[in-house]
């Protein structure tokens, strides 16, 4: 049974780093961030899960069936991830390019203890609750602070080299035979994805993390920590989110950059918005959604709630789509999961065929990239994020990647794509190059 208590926080800010900076004792850790953000669909301002009291990791193989089982045993809140790989537990496909990170393809933990604040009121949920254990750990995350040791190692640290796992010219080359899928109609629309990476290298990931969070300000923010392996995400995407019986999918295609002129970020704005080839591509993923959501959803409440909407954030402008739908009680939350993985913003349309091309052109395994973090909660809701504008690390290895991407269509210029991806690249780079 968990220990539920609420009180009263009176600077929210503060308590958010004391909190973040309190769960790097702890092995497992999940912190979900919401920046205030307006939106719609958020359920809290931010979520911290901690120190695990089961676990369960697993390949690819069978994974969808045995997270079922997991999550209806524990009938408790589990948080972890799932990672772009699980495609082949769904799907006839594999995964056979270069990964040096390491991820498993699927974990998720019970966590002994969580935090949930929304404005001033802080809700703790302990589980095997021990007398006095909540005032301790008030008293110790009101005390935190970031040990003055890792401030010196961190200005110590040597330069990061940031390298290219596929270089201009060959990007083009790939670009132009993922155009010719297309042109020969193999596919509509796939997302091609490149990654960024160091080896050697040493960071401190919480602060890696709040600096990436500092100058993207996202709503699906994450900082998660799974043994010697770390998530660093300033991810402005929702892939999925059951409340009751409706399900929520936000997916995301259309970039643009920001400007810090007022007038000229207004009409970079405006583009965006009745960019043709922009519009086609998110339209294209809807239709996708739609179908995804229509394998568990009651007959007719498939809706698109918001088309083609632009959203600014701190550092581009997104066009954003809401499509709803609603399902039987009886309908099992892996399921409708299972059933719209992986998220049609990552992959394309047709998605089988598109993922087979993504996985002829890329050059690294995907595994966490593009995949989504979340929880379940012991109604059986759920939210998860995409995980993209992400830095990935293995700290026994010391690997760090980062990767972006973007959707190709039939009017796609490969030139142009690759500044797409440079701009999404740019919030990392600078956090990583300082």
């Amino acid at each position: 049974m968990r220990q539920v208590k609420t009180q009263h926080i009176s600077n929210p800010e503060t308590f958010k780093k004391q909190l973040l900076n309190w769960s790097q004792q702890f092995d497992e850790v999940v912190w979900l961030d919401s920046n205030d953000y307006t939106q719609k669909h958020t359920s809290y301002d931010a979520v911290l899960a901690v120190e695990a009291f089961t676990v369960f990791q697993t390949d690819y193989f069978d994974a969808f069936n045995q997270l079922k089982e997991y999550q209806t045993i524990t009938n408790d809140w589990i948080f972890g991830y799932l990672s772009y790989d699980l495609k082949n537990d769904v799907e006839r496909l594999s995964s056979s390019n270069h990964d040096e990170l390491g991820f498993p393809d699927l974990f998720f933990f019970q966590p002994k203890k969580l935090f949930f604040l929304k404005g001033n009121v802080l809700e703790t949920h302990y589980l095997n609750f021990v007398e006095d254990e909540l005032d301790h750990d008030l008293k110790s995350i009101a005390s935190s602070v970031i040990e003055k040791s890792e401030q010196e190692n961190y200005s110590e640290e040597k330069d990061i080299k940031i390298k290219l796992r596929i270089h201009k010219d060959e990007y083009f080359n790939k670009l132009n035979e993922m155009l010719s899928h297309i042109h020969r109609g193999d596919i509509y629309e796939a997302n091609f994805c490149q990654e960024f990476y160091a080896e050697d290298t040493t960071i401190i990931p919480l602060e890696t993390y709040q600096k990436l969070n500092a100058i993207s300000k996202p709503p699906f923010a994450t900082y998660m920590r799974v043994y010697d392996k770390y998530l660093l995400s300033a991810s402005p995407e929702r892939y999925i989110k059951k409340e009751g019986l409706k399900i929520t999918s936000q997916p995301i295609k259309g970039t643009a950059k920001r400007s810090k002129d007022k007038q000229e970020d207004e009409a970079l704005i405006k583009q965006l918005s009745e960019d043709i080839k922009e519009r086609s591509e998110n339209i294209m993923i809807v239709d996708l959604v739609r179908n995804d959501l229509s394998k568990t959803a009651t007959k007719g409440s498939v809706k698109v709630e918001e088309l083609c909407k632009v959203y600014t954030f701190d550092q581009v402008h997104q066009m954003i789509s809401t499509v709803t739908s609603q399902v039987n009680e009886s309908t099992h939350p892996v399921d409708i999961i299972k059933t719209t993985f992986p998220m049609g913003s990552m992959t394309g349309a047709p998605k089988i065929s598109a993922m087979k091309i993504i996985e002829e052109l890329e050059e690294t395994k995907r595994g966490l990239y593009s995949g989504a973090v979340g929880y379940f909660s012991p109604d059986d809701d759920f939210d998860f994020n995409v995980v993209i504008r992400s830095i990935l690390y293995n700290e026994t290895n010391k690997y760090l990647s980062y990767s972006v991407g973007g959707a190709i269509t039939a009017k796609s210029e490969p030139l142009k794509e690759y500044e797409e991806c440079l701009v999404k690249a740019k919030a990392m780079r600078e956090v990583l190059e300082n």
